[in-house]
């Protein structure tokens, strides 16, 4: 595997021709911190708009015939910021996502990666390591069809498991 910039994943976010599929493991990004303190201090509309970028991306690729697919793994009941990404999370599905969410209490007999990935067009992936204070400090990639195809049988075995987002009980 080899580490690359954020700049890189982006660039492969927006260059995939078919289908990227992420999956998220973790209960709190702190990257996202900033974006949620706004939040939870009343400005939603502000950290709508600043989601506008990601969500015109997802809508001109879905018209484009691209495919996203997103899996949340949560522990239940939601963190408040949970319920914060699940109401973020309406603006990624009007715009075209299919994401879902899968309980944490359902997943303990499926094999996992140990870190987040995206995967795109079946040929690529790349992890999100964090650190114990929930950053990411690196981003790896690899093409090794062995991990790829792990990749994507644990994503279809989550699929399986999960639930629409529209579906998905908050209380």
């Amino acid at each position: 595997m080899e580490s690359i910039s954020p700049k890189d994943r982006s660039a492969l976010i927006a260059d995939f021709s078919r289908e990227a599929l992420h999956l998220e493991m973790r209960d709190n990004y702190e990257g996202d911190r900033p974006w949620f303190d706004r939040w939870r201090a009343g400005d939603q509309e502000g950290v709508k708009a600043d989601m506008r970028p990601w969500c015109d991306q997802v809508r001109d690729g879905v018209a484009r015939g691209k495919t996203y697919r997103r899996l949340c793994v949560v522990s239940e009941p939601l963190s408040e910021y949970q319920r914060w990404c699940h109401e973020m999370n309406d603006l990624k599905v009007k715009a075209g996502e299919d994401l879902r969410w899968v309980p944490r209490r359902l997943v303990s007999a499926v094999a996992l990666p140990g870190n987040d990935f995206w995967l795109f067009d079946s040929e690529i992936v790349t992890f999100g390591l964090f650190d114990g204070n929930d950053m990411r400090t690196d981003i790896l990639l690899s093409r090794d069809p062995d991990v790829v195809r792990f990749c994507l049988d644990t994503f279809a075995r989550l699929w399986d498991l999960s639930i629409p987002h529209h579906e998905y009980p908050l209380s």
